[in-house]
This record gives structure tokens, sequence and C-alpha cells, in this order.
């Protein structure tokens, strides 16, 4: 912004809002389509959107992509609205939504969405949502995670509603597809795609809007994650280089762990190198490094200071996180865990660590000891969400010689007509990590 003065994180975020809400409660468009990106807020607007939604006398259904999702918008808005009646249409499962919705008076729950239909808000799964059929339709609709989405399974709800809002960070996972889709790609159709890309390949003037701040990522992570997989949508973070601090209770043995920790607390970044070498996917050494940090961490009584408290405040179990990128990964590193006395701490693949948020993540890089790139391990947004669920600092645990694997596999992916190009794709967008996390190597020698 040159000559101009840049608005704070703030002033920004709370300016795009006001766009957003403007163009949604008194725009004419049939949808408004909203790129967050990680920690900026994407469910506080969607809720913000559905109680003034309701509060103008518009009935509002709500779309989500899993039941934890949905569970998760109902409480929310109960504890910003408590009077305001809502409606969580389930399936007919004995554990099909989080029982703690019976203790709230204002949430109507229900497998029928005809009993639903005259609240202010109804929200429910897009899988249950598809299955309605017989009611009026809203005046307006909400999908949230809406680049998690199928547009098939848009196409399914589609009848439901008026009007929609569209939120989404398009740097997540793509959707998740059990058949191969290859005879659909290039065509503005293809089931496979996400709801939004499919959408505004039909409707490219529907209005956009984007986030402009993280306030999730610290300032350290912030500008590699927006350069690395958002350069069409950057941001910032929300809070500058001294607002955030990590330290430890006890000094440093001189491991390698340690020293990483160290290197992470201090920039915000770690990269644990092990010696390189062609491993089975459950790499018993790198597994072994992941846990080791984490014992350590816990160990060494790590403390965080932020916005959200002038004081230190212990990092534990429950605020650390070890992220994969296969299942059976993530259970090895359980295992270890385990054996080193380590419990609480959450260690999942990245499609299931999709929109958390903790103080200190570990991840073991999708690429580690692996004799070729495959498009699954050269995903940008595998990588993107591993790298983009920390508060304060990432390790990243990895074997020596990605970038040579990366530069003997360049991508062979056939070029298709009509396919939107991903920029950047998985190969340089690891490039891009890597570069940065060699400034903070540390070398592991067992």
């Amino acid at each position: 912004m040159s000559g101009q003065e840049v608005p704070d994180p703030s002033s920004a975020a709370a300016e795009a809002t006001r766009l957003i809400l403007e163009d949604t409660l008194h725009g004419d468009a049939r949808g408004v389509v909203v790129d967050s990106p990680p920690g900026a807020g994407k469910s506080t607007l969607v809720v913000r959107a559905a109680l003034e939604l309701a509060a103008a006398g518009r009935p509002l259904m709500v779309v989500a992509q899993t039941n934890a999702q949905v569970d998760d918008l109902v409480l929310r808005i109960a504890e910003k609205e408590p009077e305001l009646p809502v409606g969580r249409l389930h399936a007919s499962d004995p554990d099909a939504y989080d029982k703690a919705l019976d203790g709230l008076d204002s949430v109507v729950t229900s497998t029928k969405a005809a009993e639903l239909a005259g609240l202010p808000v109804v929200i429910s799964t897009a899988a249950k949502w598809a299955h309605v059929k017989g009611v009026e339709p809203w005046r307006h609709a909400i999908v949230d995670e809406a680049y998690q989405m199928r547009s098939d399974a848009l196409l399914a709800v589609a009848g439901l509603f008026e009007r929609a809002l569209f939120v989404g960070d398009p740097g997540q996972l793509d959707p998740f597809s059990v058949v191969g889709a290859e005879q659909w790609a290039g065509l503005s159709y293809d089931p496979s795609a996400s709801a939004v890309s499919t959408l505004l390949a039909h409707n490219p003037d529907l209005p956009q809007h984007r986030l402009p701040v993280s306030w999730r990522l610290p300032a350290s992570a912030a500008p590699l994650v927006s350069a690395a997989f958002y350069p069409y949508t950057p941001f910032r973070a929300g809070t500058g280089h001294g607002d955030r601090r990590l330290a430890f209770g006890a000094a440093s043995d001189g491991s390698a762990a340690d020293r990483v920790l160290d290197e992470a607390a201090e920039s915000g970044w770690g990269l644990l190198e092990l010696p390189a070498r062609h491993t089975p996917r459950t790499d018993p050494e790198a597994v072994h490094a992941c846990a080791l940090v984490v014992r350590r961490l816990l160990d060494r009584g790590a403390a965080a200071v932020s916005e959200r408290a002038g004081h230190p405040l212990p990092v534990t179990a429950d605020r650390v996180a070890v992220g994969t990128a296969h299942r059976d990964q993530a259970a090895a590193v359980r295992a270890a865990l385990a054996d080193l006395g380590v419990h609480g701490v959450t260690v999942d693949t990245a499609n299931r660590l999709q929109g958390r948020e903790y103080d200190v993540t570990v991840v073991l890089h999708p690429l580690s000891g692996r004799p070729d790139a495959t498009a699954f391990h050269l995903e940008t947004g595998r990588l993107c969400v591993l790298a983009s669920r920390h508060r304060h600092a990432c390790v990243v645990v990895c074997r020596e010689g990605v970038t040579d694997l990366l530069d003997e596999h360049p991508s062979t992916e056939p070029v298709q007509l009509g396919v939107t190009v991903k920029f950047p794709d998985g190969w340089e967008a690891n490039h891009a990590v890597l570069s940065h996390l060699a400034e903070h190597r540390v070398g592991w020698r067992p």
C-alpha cells in the first residue's frame, strides 16, 4: 500500500467482515464466497453471520461437513445467543450428535427436517441435508468448510435454499473421493471438484472475499505459510514478533531433541534432520524422534506467553499435537509416546487435524525416507495443514535428501484442459518450506 498507512490487523479483519456481512445480508447475488486462511476466525464469521441473519428474521440452514463441525457450531451459537432456538438435524444413530446438546434448552434435536423447519437456524451435515425432501426452501444457507465439500454434495442440497454464504480454507486438503475421477477432469460438472471451484466455474461473477489475518499462526509462521500456500490470497499474522514467547523451565541437556526445541522456541520453526535413508513408512527412528521431542518438551516444562494472557501458561499435553501423512504412522507415534510414558497428546493424520489448533506441533514430514515423491505425498493441502496448526512453534522431523528427492521426481501429472491449475503445486510448496526450514536445522545422530 504505497503512500498509504497499512491498517492494523484488527481493523483489517473488521473491515473484511463488514463487507462480507453487507453482501450476505443486503446483496442480491445468489452466493457469496469467503476464502479463509488458517486460524482467521472462519467459525467466528459463520456464527456471527448466522446470528445476524436470524436477527433479521431470515430462516437459515447451515451445512457443515462432519458431525463434529455441526456440534461445534451449535455450541458456539448457543454460547453467543442462549435464547435463540437452534435446530440440530441428525441421523438416527445412537451417537449421532454430542449429548452435551441435550442440556441446552434452546437446542432442538430431531431426525426430521419438517419438525425443525420453523426454527430460526437449523444445522446439519451435507450428507444428512441431502436426504431432506418435501420442505419449503430456506431463504439463506451457510456452507461451512466449503472447500472440503465435493460439488456433487452441493448439487444434492442446492434445492433447499435460495441464497448462500460459502466459507472455507482453499489451502485445506481436497475433498475425498473413493473412486477415480479422471473421466470428469476438466469438465464444469466434475463431481470430485470442491463445491467452491465448481460454483465459481458456473458463476464467475459471484462476490468473493477473503479474511486477511490469521489469529492462530505466529508472526514467525504466517509469512511462510502465506507465500508457500496462499500466493493469490495473502494474509498476515494478527500478532507481532514480540507478542508470543515460548520458554522452558529446565535447561537443554545438549541432545538433538533439546536443541531443536530451543531453536523452535527462538524462531518458531525447527527441523530435526535424520541421516538419509530409504525406510519403511513407519520409520522406527523417525517415529522415536517425534516421540522424544514431545517427551522433552513436556519434561522441560514448556510455558507460553501470548496476547491471551500476560503471564506464562504451561504447555500441557492437550496443547501439543503430532501430525503425520498416514494412519499407520500416527499409530506408531502413539505407541512410541506410550512407551515413553506420554499420554494426552493428539496424534493424527493431516486429514483429521484440519481445523484444529495447538500451541506446539511436531510433524513427521510426508516425504521423509521415501524413495519416490507420489501425488499423495506432494498434495499441497497436506503439507499446508501440517505446517499451520500451531500458535507458537512447529518442529518438523525428516530424513535428509528430500530436496534431492524432489529434484529427481519432477511433476509428471498429465495436463488436462479445463482444470484449474493449483498454484503453487506440491512440488514448489515443498521446496519453499524446506528452504525455510534449512535455516533452523538440527542434525540427529543416533
